[in-house]
């Protein structure tokens, strides 16, 4: 049944490989309020997907967040005893595996098993999707490059999936919702939905939801740990940095605060900046729920660490949801090594000479000296030469290349590891790393190729 009553929502997670005693404060604050309330967990960035379907290809019972266990354990008690829901992107590229290990974490606990839902549909990379999906990557490509991406093996493609599948969940009565690729806004909106019983073309209410969702998905950014720069943006308590927690009303205006009695900070500065985080158009915000539009967004302190956000208007979703389709890209080599003391630089910047004239022939080497020059888009190694020797004493080289052939890659490692005594001089702490690479591109797929399916673990 459809309620009027504000809901909280709070969020435990921004990345996968977050704080793993980030929920426990938001959990015991969210039961002090009181009040309908749902813990979310976003813990899915692109990549991280695209590596946890190479997981499941090699052992089809994983895929699914690796600190599962260690993130939710803690909390799962409170959170069923408190009537706490939860929902979380953690099942990754297996999200049945991941709420089966729910129940069996339950159980372990000695906890009455819950109902566990679990949202799939994403995964468009098999062969009822083949067609659609070359059709939609030669039209990006058609757009970006000329080159045909679909060549490559591909690992992985995964819709941008909405609310629809967590709301129907909800509502059904699941007390934790476990999916794989879904827009991060769409964690904070599928509740709302099901709370408040709007519909799914309700767009000035999802639109606002949206944006709520948006200021929760990065977890402590909206607190200030991203906003922090000592002397210029100072927070205080950083190193227990409280995640933050929405107040949603039924019409999807919302006040963001954070867990009680931890650190970081909630003010307009932390909520603007995070508003247009990764915001291409403020006025068209675009999401599989809604299309957001905060170019008239009010955001106002109305008390400590508490922030009214409200203005903001939604219009009818895209059409296509967002594909990102992850493909073998080869290989990738690091290597680094540090040089100290008087003329370290140019030993650094002769180090990289020599691997260059040594590997030209197999590799372009992206070549960075740590301290002087690393931030910056040079794969081709080229921008550092043009930058004179500045008299760094303290300077880390590092390079690095890819190549579809492991063992080509692999000669990077070893001929950086034969500088110790090649030269030049005084080198140490030779790191190398090689792993599999993955390549990238974006389409944009006819909703129907990936409907959403909801299934109860009962």
């Amino acid at each position: 049944m459809a309620q009027k009553e504000p809901q909280l929502v709070g969020c435990a997670a921004g990345l996968s490989g977050d704080r793993l005693d980030a929920a426990g404060p938001v959990v015991d604050t969210l039961i002090e309020r009181g009040g309908p309330a749902f813990l979310i967990f976003e813990s899915l960035a692109e990549r991280t997907l695209a590596f946890a379907q190479l997981a499941r290809h090699e052992n089809p019972d994983t895929g699914y967040e690796p600190l599962l266990k260690d993130m939710l354990g803690p909390v799962l008690a409170k959170c069923l005893q408190h009537n706490i829901r939860i929902v979380g992107n953690f099942g990754a590229a297996n999200p049945r595996a991941a709420g089966m290990l729910i129940r069996e974490m339950a159980r372990e606990q000695g906890l009455e098993a819950p109902r566990v839902a679990v949202v799939t549909g994403d995964d468009v990379s098999g062969p009822d999707c083949r067609d659609a999906l070359e059709a939609a990557l030669r039209d990006s490509a058609a757009e970006e490059s000329p080159t045909d991406p679909i060549a490559g093996d591909i690992v992985s493609a995964n819709a941008y999936q909405g609310a629809e599948g967590i709301a129907a969940a909800l509502r059904e009565g699941a007390q934790i919702v476990v999916t794989g690729r879904v827009a991060d806004p769409s964690l904070t909106v599928g509740p709302a939905m099901a709370h408040f019983g709007w519909r799914d073309d309700d767009w000035t209410r999802l639109g606002r939801a949206v944006m709520a969702g948006h200021l929760l998905e990065c977890g402590a950014q909206v607190t200030g740990g991203y906003f922090a720069d000592p002397g210029f943006k100072d927070v205080p308590d950083l190193y227990q940095v409280g995640y933050p927690i929405a107040e949603i009303d039924a019409d999807g205006r919302c006040t963001i605060s954070k867990a009680a009695r931890t650190g970081g900070v909630v003010n307009t500065q932390t909520v603007k900046e995070q508003l247009l985080y990764e915001l291409h158009d403020p006025a068209s915000y675009l999401t599989p729920d809604a299309v957001a539009d905060i170019s008239n967004c009010v955001v106002e302190q109305i008390g400590t660490d508490q922030v009214r956000v409200d203005q903001i208007d939604g219009r009818a979703r895209p059409a296509k949801l967002k594909v990102n389709v992850y493909y073998d890209g080869g290989w990738l080599a690091e290597g680094e090594i540090s040089y100290a003391g008087p003329r370290a630089e140019g030993r650094a910047r002769l180090a990289a000479d020599i691997l260059k004239k040594r590997l030209s022939n197999e590799l372009a080497m992206r070549v960075d000296l740590i301290d002087v020059s690393s931030l910056f888009n040079d794969d081709r190694g080229e921008w550092i030469s043009g930058i004179p020797d500045g008299g760094g004493r303290d300077v880390r080289l590092r390079v690095a290349a890819s190549h579809p052939d492991k063992a080509v890659a692999d000669r990077l490692a070893k001929e950086v590891n034969a500088l110790y005594t090649c030269g030049p001089a005084a080198g140490g702490g030779v790191r190398t790393g090689l792993r599999r690479r993955l390549a990238m591109r974006s389409c944009f797929l006819d909703r129907e190729h990936a409907p959403v399916s909801v299934e109860f673990l009962d």
